[in-house]
């Protein structure tokens, strides 16, 4: 009698949701593989069906999907993407965000509100996730919220780079738009061999949403490049005026680095007409033919998320991959 012989080699499987497939088809090429054929579709009430056309059964998922417009399709069809996969008999299941829906609402500024950040992880979760892998999310502590390994992999290294590559570093100062972003700023003063730091001090009105009341910058900035450095430029009215009040202040010019370029509204005519020379942002999410213009540089993130990717693969460390800052 012959005994049954269990295979043990691993299978990585890349999905993609319709939100970002070119950003997918990007992390594919790296990791030299194929994304595997889906039939996606929307039913006449805008419900969702999601089919994949190759067994899963043992592999190792990542699905992928930006959280872009309009978000909360994507976040859904990336739900039953997980859930189909779940049902499939995929081993292991990562879910992977670029851009991280809903990070914003972390925690409660008043009182009857939700923390959404929490709610998006416990649906991934229920969903069938395993593991999360995200860029840059809005707040760190949102990497506790998901009850698994999360990999918060930074846009840092992509942006310092082209930032040292295109100018001065020696007459350059880190600028972070609010306080809140201070550590992040610190972040990137050590990248650039530590140079200074400045912060714009500013005041909101709780009220009322996307507005910034005062600004006064904190630090040297008077004949220096400036770069300021966020997370995400959403309507770009923080940036845009803490750049002006940094050409109020003296500054020799304005650079801005950000790693998801969400772009509402009236952002690309604010940036358009701003002091700032050049905005720099990652390709985490979609950039529509509208959103861009001529101060706008898109660098790709496709490489991190794809060694990422290959790290959780291999059981390797992604934290390595930040020389163990991550």
């Amino acid at each position: 009698m012959t005994g049954m012989k269990r295979t043990t080699e691993k299978n990585l499987m890349l999905f993609s949701g319709r939100a970002h497939p070119e950003l997918a088809v990007e992390i594919a090429r790296f990791l030299d593989v194929d994304l595997v054929p889906t039939t996606t579709r929307d039913f006449a009430n805008g419900e969702t069906y999601v089919r994949f056309h190759e067994s899963v059964r043992g592999s190792d998922a990542f699905a992928i999907q930006s959280h872009s417009e309009p978000i909360n399709n994507w976040i859904m069809e990336q739900l039953i993407m997980v859930d189909a996969l779940k049902r499939a008999s995929a081993k292991r299941i990562t879910v992977v965000t670029p851009f991280y829906g809903y990070a914003r609402q972390d925690k409660k500024h008043r009182g009857r509100e939700p923390v959404t950040a929490r709610l998006m992880a416990d649906l991934f979760k229920t969903a069938g996730a395993d593991r999360l892998i995200a860029v840059d999310l809005h707040a760190g502590q949102i990497q506790g919220f998901f009850d698994g390994p999360v990999d918060h992999l930074m846009a840092l290294p992509v942006l310092s780079d082209y930032v040292e590559k295109s100018y001065d570093v020696a007459n350059m100062t880190v600028v972070s738009p609010d306080s809140g972003r201070v550590r992040v700023a610190e972040q990137w003063t050590d990248r650039l061999g530590g140079c200074p730091l400045a912060f714009i001090h500013k005041t909101r009105d709780i009220n009322v949403p996307n507005q910034v009341v005062a600004n006064k910058v904190v630090g040297d900035v008077e004949g220096r490049t400036c770069v300021v450095v966020d997370d995400m430029i959403d309507t770009a009215g923080t940036v845009v005026k803490a750049a002006e009040a940094l050409a109020d202040a003296g500054a020799a010019e304005v650079v801005c680095a950000a790693t998801h370029a969400v772009l509402s509204g009236p952002a690309v005519d604010r940036l358009k007409n701003s002091p700032i020379r050049e905005i720099i942002v990652t390709n985490t999410l979609p950039l529509p033919d509208h959103s861009r213009f001529d101060k706008l540089t898109e660098l790709s993130i496709a490489p991190l998320i794809a060694r990422a990717v290959r790290e959780v693969f291999e059981d390797g460390s992604v934290t390595s991959m930040f020389d163990g800052n991550a």
